[in-house]
């Protein structure tokens, strides 16, 4: 695992591969810094727009270039690095506390998210002001 900013991790995962393709195995309490509690997806974005913009308070996050490509941008409300993703066997790990947006997506990419909590809209900030104070607070509290 190679160490970012704000606790993020890019993290390689295992692959099996063989003549007739290739296997990742995801697996809970072996190779995922979280327990996953919920799974999505995003596709069909059109090549070269952005999603995401968001930090959450508890849940953490795995995104995964399941198929193509985007960017991952990660701030922790000082520092932020662009993290590319491009192959199904990579991931960045997300602590809560850490803003990110998911960038330049090739046409026909797939996003995989996996998180540590289910949907809670009082877990999210969606306003970027807000998230530096929350993340001012936090490292204050340190």
């Amino acid at each position: 695992m190679q160490n970012l900013i704000a606790g993020c991790q890019f993290i390689e995962f295992p692959r099996i591969s063989e003549r007739s393709g290739s296997l990742t195995a995801l697996e809970n309490s072996k190779n995922l810094p979280f327990e996953i509690q919920r799974v999505f997806y995003l596709y069909d974005i059109p090549g070269g727009e952005n999603r995401g913009g968001h930090a959450h308070k508890k849940c953490h996050q795995l995104l995964i270039a399941a198929s193509g490509s985007f960017d991952a941008k990660i701030d922790d409300g000082i520092h932020s690095q662009i993290v590319h993703l491009d192959r199904p066997y990579y991931g960045v790990y997300v602590p809560p506390g850490v803003w990110a947006e998911e960038l330049n997506f090739s046409s026909g990419s797939i996003c995989l998210v996996l998180a540590s909590h289910a949907y809670d809209e009082a877990d999210y900030i969606r306003d970027y002001a807000r998230f530096t104070e929350y993340a001012a607070t936090r490292r204050g509290s340190k």
